[in-house]
C-alpha cells in the first residue's frame, strides 16, 4: 500500500499547488469567478466534464450497474443528455450575456431584482446541499485508503478543496478539473474498466452469470428513467455549478461545440461505470450495499500502483464536483443575497476590483467551513441531494427557460412560478415523502402553470429591458468584464 499511499499524496499535493498557482492569476472578479472568460475548447470540455460527473456519477454509478446491470447507466445518461441539450441550444446565448449568476441572468430579463432575490436563495440552498453530498464522499474514499473516522475523512478533504479554490477560485479550480479530467479518464475508463470484465471473466462469463434483466436497456424500469431525465437532465440547463462553467468559455462556439464533446464524454462514462459494477456483481455477488462494489473491486482486484490511481480517479471525481459547488454556491451568496442586502443598507458604496477578490474568497472560505460541517451532521446522502435537486428543477426551470425562449413571460410569472413550484415541491415532498416522484412531478407542473397564466394576466415586460436583454443576448451588449486575451488550451 506504500506505494498507493505515495500516488495520492502527490496527488493531493499537486492540487495545493495549483491552488498557489491560480492565486496569482485571479486578480479580479472576472478573473477569480469565471476565469476571465477565456478558456478554450480543450480545456473547457475537460472542466465541464470533470465537474459534472463527480462522485455520485463514478462510485453511485458503479453501484447503479451492481444493482440494475447495464440499465444502471441512465442516471450518468441523463447527466450527458442535460450536457448536450445545454451545449447545443443555450450555452451560445448564456455566454454571450456576460454575466455571473443565474439570477443575474433573470434580472437582466425580467428587469429589476425581485425575480433575482428569491431565485438567488433556491439556487444557493442547491449549490450548497450539492456541495455537501460531494464532501460526504471523501468518507467512502479515505476509509478505503486509510480507514479513517468519518469524520475526519471529511474534514481532510474538504480542506484541500476549500483551501485551493479560496487561493485561486475559478483559475485554480479550472487547472485543478483539467488533472483531475485526465486522472480519471485514465484511473476509470483505462484501468479499471478493462481490468474489471477481465476479472469477471469477460462479456460471455458475465453474461452466463447474471440475470438477463441486468443486459436490458431498459431494466432499471420507464418511470426511474423519465424521473433520472426530469431530475438530472434538466438540472443541468439551469444550475449555477453548470452555467458558471458555461461563463468560462472565451466565445459562444466554444461554449457550444466544448460542451458537445463533455456532453458525449459523460455517455461513454456512464456506460463504463455501469459495466464495472456488472463486473463486480459477478465477482462480489452478496455485497451489503450496492455502493459498495466500486471500493471493494478497488481494493481486491487492482494491483499496487494502479490501485492508487484508480483511488486518486475517485478522489479527482469527488473533488471536481465538490470545488465547482463551492465557488458556485460562494458566488451566489456573495453576489445574489449579500451584495444585494449590503447595497440595500448602505447603497452606493462600490468596492475596487481588489475588494471584490477578496470579498469572494472569503465567502469560498466561509461557504466551504460550512459545506464541511454540514456534511458532517447529515447521515443520508440521497435524500439531500434529492431535495437539493426537487427545488431547483421544480422551482427555477420553467422562469429560467422561459425567459430564454418567451418573449411574453413576466417578473410576476417569474416571481409567481419559483413560489409555486417550490411550495409544491416542499408540500410533496412532505407528505409523499423525499424519494417520492410525485414533487418533482407536480411541482414542475405547478410552476409552469402560474408561469403561464400570469404572466398572461400581467403586462409584458417593459420594451426597454427587451429591447437591453436581447442586445445582450446577441453579444453587443455592455458587458459584464472586458474580454482578455484567450487561452487557447
Amino acid at each position: 500500500m506504500a506505494i498507493d499511499y505515495t500516488v495520492i499524496v502527490v496527488y493531493l499535493a499537486g492540487m495545493l499547488a495549483m491552488g498557489w498557482w491560480g492565486m496569482r492569476r485571479a486578480r479580479s472578479k472576472s478573473e477569480f469567478l469565471v476565469a476571465g472568460r477565456r478558456l478554450g475548447p480543450a480545456m473547457y470540455s475537460g472542466t465541464m466534464a470533470a465537474i459534472v460527473l463527480g462522485g455520485a456519477s463514478t462510485i453511485g454509478g458503479v453501484g447503479l450497474g451492481y444493482r440494475y446491470g447495464l440499465s444502471g447507466a441512465w442516471m450518468v445518461f441523463t447527466i450527458g443528455l442535460g450536457l448536450l441539450a445545454l451545449s447545443v441550444f443555450f450555452s451560445a446565448r448564456i455566454a454571450r450575456l456576460k454575466v455571473y449568476t443565474v439570477s443575474e441572468m433573470l434580472d437582466l430579463r425580467y428587469g429589476g431584482g425581485r425575480a433575482g432575490v428569491i431565485s438567488g436563495v433556491v439556487m444557493w440552498a442547491y449549490t450548497l446541499m450539492l456541495a455537501v453530498t460531494s464532501t460526504i464522499a471523501y468518507a467512502t474514499i479515505f476509509d478505503v485508503l486509510f480507514d479513517l473516522n468519518r469524520a475526519v475523512a471529511i474534514v481532510l478533504g474538504g480542506s484541500i478543496v476549500v483551501a485551493y479554490s479560496t487561493l485561486g477560485g475559478m483559475w485554480s479550480i479550472t487547472l485543478t478539473d483539467m488533472v483531475q479530467f485526465v486522472v480519471k479518464t485514465i484511473g476509470v475508463l483505462l484501468l479499471l474498466l478493462p481490468i474489471a470484465v477481465v476479472k469477471a471473466g469477460g462479456f460471455s462469463e458475465m453474461k452466463a452469470q447474471l440475470p438477463a434483466d441486468y443486459f436490458a436497456p431498459l431494466g432499471i424500469g420507464g418511470e426511474t428513467i423519465f424521473t433520472y431525465v426530469l431530475i438530472y437532465t434538466f438540472g443541468m440547463l439551469i444550475g449555477q455549478d453548470i452555467w458558471q462553467r458555461v461563463f468560462t468559455a472565451r466565445s459562444d462556439r466554444t461554449a457550444k461545440w466544448g460542451g458537445t464533446i463533455a456532453g458525449t464524454y459523460c455517455l461513454a462514462y456512464a456506460l463504463a461505470g455501469a459495466v464495472i459494477g456488472t463486473a463486480a456483481k459477478v465477482l462480489y455477488p452478496k455485497l451489503g450495499s450496492a455502493d459498495d462494489a466500486f471500493a471493494t473491486i478497488v481494493k481486491d482486484e487492482l494491483p499496487v500502483g494502479v490501485r492508487g490511481l484508480v483511488l486518486a480517479a475517485a478522489l479527482a471525481a469527488v473533488m471536481s464536483t465538490s470545488s465547482g459547488a463551492l465557488i458556485a454556491c460562494a458566488t451566489v451568496a456573495n453576489n445574489d443575497i449579500w451584495s444585494r442586502l449590503r447595497g440595500a443598507v448602505r447603497p452606493g458604496r462600490d468596492r475596487d476590483a481588489h475588494d471584490e477578490v477578496r470579498g469572494n474568497r472569503a465567502f469560498i472560505l466561509v461557504m466551504g467551513v460550512a459545506v464541511i460541517g454540514t456534511a458532517i451532521a447529515i447521515d443520508n446522502v440521497v435524500e439531500a441531494l434529492t431535495v437539493a435537486y426537487n427545488l431547483l428543477v421544480g422551482g427555477l426551470l420553467v422562469p429560467i427557460l422561459g425567459g430564454l425562449v418567451w418573449r411574453r413571460g413576466t417578473v410576476y410569472g417569474a416571481l409567481a412560478s419559483v413560489v409555486a413550484g417550490g411550495l409544491a415541491v416542499i408540500a410533496l415532498m412532505a407528505t409523499y415523502g423525499i424519494l417520492a416522484n410525485e414533487p418533482v412531478y407536480y411541482g414542475l407542473l405547478s410552476s409552469l402553470a402560474a408561469y403561464l397564466i400570469v404572466s398572461l394576466a400581467t403586462p409584458a415586460t417593459d420594451a426597454a429591458v427587451l429591447a437591453v436583454w436581447r442586445e445582450r443576448l446577441a453579444g453587443r451588449g455592455e458587458s459584464a468584464a472586458p474580454e482578455p486575451t484567450a487561452v487557447n488550451a
